[in-house]
């Protein structure tokens, strides 16, 4: 017994030294043992399996629950902290030595910090997690086209604008930077990336998703997490984080367009349209997922032991970390009625899937589930399932033996090599809608108006998740970067370029009230301009904020549009934002429409550089830019929803009369495609085919082109979509150069889900297109595959 209490005393003192925490007080008995299970030769399953055994009851629902930043910092209540941000001692002691929690996640009052306030708040709760209960804290924050809330951090497009690019490996670029720099503020886990569809145009979460496709959304997705985990997600690696694909699943198919709201999904389109892109992710190796906050057909999904763990966990065989949204658990109880009381909430969801839970701001989960544990209404089993995935995560992170990394190990910080990424990916993201009469690019010398409310604002530059949840923060932090304006008076001289805005947006007020609006002094000043940039769009927002009950522009900037065009001045529409707000009611008028989405703290420079011809082009649409509010659709759509005129186009009169397609995009060259080939025309379902087509570049200016693939299923016994995307590639062509891009296709990859919810595909033909070139194919034979096969 007294060598036992010794060799105790002496780990603790030795813990004490090798995490540099002061560890007085400690049981040495669980410290000890958790402490030699971690520096054993063991494997992750079995340190997990040797830990879980030390923890009781009150530990292991402890772990299973996430507060937020503002419950242990110093203030007035829970909701606000002061500035400056310091931990509240007794708070943090009581949310660990009380409560035993697991994870914190968030900033406090919605702002941004610096890595060293991140290092010292995080330090801070590590050293009490590691003395109290031995198991370090699981920091988790919103890091999705950046930082978001560190200061100094390199911020790229939003996700949408990264699917513009059509470039996955400039999407695991910009991951691993994010991962680098979250890391470097002593975060390891990442609520990111959005594998949710952004298939309705008014859903105020689009601009976070990476498009309309499943193909597009897949590529992206796996992309991410390999930026974010590193090409084998060895998390050990401390310059990477824990991906959390979300929302699983559904999200963003709400029938009314608005955040939260119901939807009503058959399991075909579910299956087809909206699990693929999870399913690549988790091949793919992330190591967190979080869920779908909404209801699909009249279950809240942290209720659906049918989408949680039938289909989750069992069918699609992921064995990792399970979080809820904010607040989702109360959820069930508060808002969505399921549950009668919140301990009943608690039961629903543990018992459904859920791992832990995003509570936020109170403790009352911890004595409901210990209640339901002790009541048997939650099995100890499900308990076990469930902090197994937890430590498993936080020991694969290396957080045991470093709870929270030095800001000194991260040098590239900010770095200028950071930044050209972000630069990179803002140019190849920007989209060349129009281009009448090859006004652009324009000459230096041009005398140039920048009006309209986008004009000058870092802010709709960046969009939400920036700096702040709604990022009405950015100008506080971004004063270094460029505006539009202030980029195009760099590049085309200040004596050459004038701002007058005509309407700005309120910043005080919600994001879409607008203000100063002066459109005859517009108006007047494009009397002595060549040319009128107009910076059209949106002000920032995420979430329920973002709700509208219009897709049209607001009135305000299309009188402005309308009256600079009646100067007779050519006018280039600038769009700046997050989602395709409606232009058919001027669109006519503007000689060039340039798309910038949400292009982060480099737009300005990127967009000034295309403009004048340094950048040329290359960004396609990765959604389809809807023409009228009730003509909302998809390019995959059923026959029956658009009538066709030419490939990618629609007649006026059909019921989805695009203003442009997807997969669009103009470049300031010409490409010309030539010699599509098949390996073989006929195939069958276990076998393999290889298309090959010629590009050539037949302008005068290097352009990068996307060469998409897409195929037809002629008849099926489900009816067809009009068609998908398959594969694609981007590539570089000087002038007058040809290359050959090759892509191979599978039986299985022409699959649907057919109406026994089966993956199949059918004998017939299948038309292959590549850009204005098609072919066609027969599949000899119908086969089903199950939903794991490839």
């Amino acid at each position: 017994m007294k060598k036992n209490w010794i060799r105790g005393v002496l780990a603790a003192a030795l813990c004490s030294v090798t995490l540099g925490f002061n560890t007085p007080n400690v049981d040495p008995t669980q410290q000890e043992n958790i402490e030699i299970i971690i520096k054993s030769n063991l494997s992750v399953e079995d340190k997990v399996e040797k830990i879980l055994q030390q923890l009781t009851l009150e530990e292991k629902v402890g772990q299973m629950t996430q507060i937020t930043l503002d419950v242990i910092t110093k203030g007035e209540n829970v909701f606000v902290s002061d500035e400056p941000l310091t931990v509240d001692k007794k708070l943090l002691e009581e949310a660990i030595k009380k409560y035993k929690i697991g994870s914190v996640l968030n900033t406090a009052n919605n702002r941004a910090r610096s890595t060293e306030k991140w290092n010292e708040v995080i330090t801070q709760i590590q050293k009490v997690a590691m003395k109290e209960i031995g198991v370090p804290v699981l920091y988790g924050v919103d890091a999705i086209h950046g930082t978001t809330y560190t200061a100094g951090a390199t911020f790229f497009p939003q996700q949408i604008g990264m699917a513009a690019t059509w470039n996955p490996e400039l999407n695991r670029q910009g991951c691993e930077v994010t991962a680098y720099e979250t890391r470097a503020s002593s975060i390891p886990w990442d609520f990111s990336p959005v594998l949710d569809m952004g298939r309705n145009p008014a859903w105020p979460r689009i601009w976070e998703t990476y498009g309309e496709d499943v193909y597009l959304t897949s590529q992206m997705g796996i992309a991410a997490v390999k930026g974010y985990e590193g090409e084998n997600n060895d998390l050990s690696d401390n310059t990477k984080v824990a991906s959390c694909i979300k929302h699983f699943l559904g999200y963003g198919s709400e029938r009314s367009g608005k955040d939260r709201t119901p939807s009503y999904l058959p399991e075909i389109e579910l299956r087809e349209h909206y699990l693929p892109s999870y399913k690549a992710a988790i091949d793919a190796g992330a190591h967190t997922i979080m869920i779908n906050s909404g209801i699909i057909n009249g279950t809240p999904v942290h209720a659906s032991y049918k989408l949680l763990t039938d289909l989750l966990k069992k069918e699609l065989g992921f064995e990792g970390l399970v979080v809820t949204d904010w607040a989702d658990i109360e959820n069930l109880h508060n808002r969505d009625k399921v549950a009668a009381t919140h301990k009943e909430a608690v039961k629903q969801s543990i018992n459904a899937g859920i791992d832990m839970s995003m509570v936020p701001y109170n403790f009352n989960f911890c004595g409901y589930l210990i209640e339901l544990v002790n009541e048997g209404e939650v099995p100890m089993e499900r308990i076990d399932d469930a902090v197994r995935r937890i430590l498993t995560v936080k020991v694969k992170l290396g957080l045991f033996e470093t709870p929270a990394p030095k800001v000194k190990d991260y040098p590239k910080f900010g770095s200028k090599e950071h930044e050209q990424i972000a630069y990179n990916a803002a140019s190849e993201s920007i989209t060349l809608l129009k281009n009448d009469k090859d006004i652009l690019p324009l000459k230096k010398g041009t005398k140039i108006l920048v009006a309209g409310p986008n004009a000058n604002s870092m802010r709709t530059l960046n969009g939400g998740w920036t700096y702040s949840w709604q990022g009405e923060k950015v100008e506080e932090f971004a004063q270094d970067y460029n505006t539009i304006f202030e980029a195009v008076q760099n590049t085309f001289g200040k004596e050459n370029v004038n701002l007058v805005q005509g309407v700005e947006y309120n910043h005080e007020g919600q994001y879409y009230e607008e203000k100063n609006i002066d459109i005859q002094a517009a108006v007047k000043a494009a009397s002595s301009a060549d040319v009128v940039l107009l910076c059209l769009g949106e002000n920032t927002y995420t979430e329920t904020p973002g709700n509208l009950h219009d897709l049209y522009i607001s009135q305000n900037q299309r009188k402005l549009a309308e009256a600079l065009a009646a100067t007779g001045k050519p006018v280039v529409l600038i769009l700046n934002e997050g989602r395709p707000r409606l232009i058919s009611q001027f669109e006519s008028d503007m000689q060039a429409v340039v798309h910038t989405y949400l292009p982060g703290n480099f737009g300005g420079d990127a967009l000034a550089d295309i403009l004048v011809g340094d950048v040329n082009p290359s960004g396609k649409l990765p959604y389809s830019y809807p023409m009228y509010p009730n003509a909302l659709g998809t390019y995959d759509h059923k026959p029956s929803e658009a009538s066709e005129k030419m490939e990618g186009m629609y007649d006026y009169n059909s019921s989805l009369p695009f203003q442009y397609a997807f997969g669009f995009g103009l470049s300031y060259t010409t490409f010309e495609y030539a010699n599509l080939k098949v390996s073989n025309t006929d195939f069958g379902p276990d076998d393999n085919i290889k298309i090959s087509v010629d590009v050539k570049n037949t302008g005068k200016v290097e352009g990068k082109e996307v060469v998409q693939l897409f195929t037809k299923d002629v008849y099926a016994s489900i009816t067809p979509d009009n068609k998908r995307l398959r594969r694609f590639e981007k590539v570089n062509l000087k002038p007058g150069e040809t290359k050959t891009v090759s892509f191979t296709l599978s039986a299985r990859d022409l699959a649907f889900v057919d109406a026994d919810l089966k993956w199949t595909v059918e004998e017939g033909e299948f038309k292959l297109m590549i850009g204005d070139k098609t072919t066609s194919v027969n599949v000899t034979k119908t086969k089903k595959f199950d939903q794991a096969s490839n």
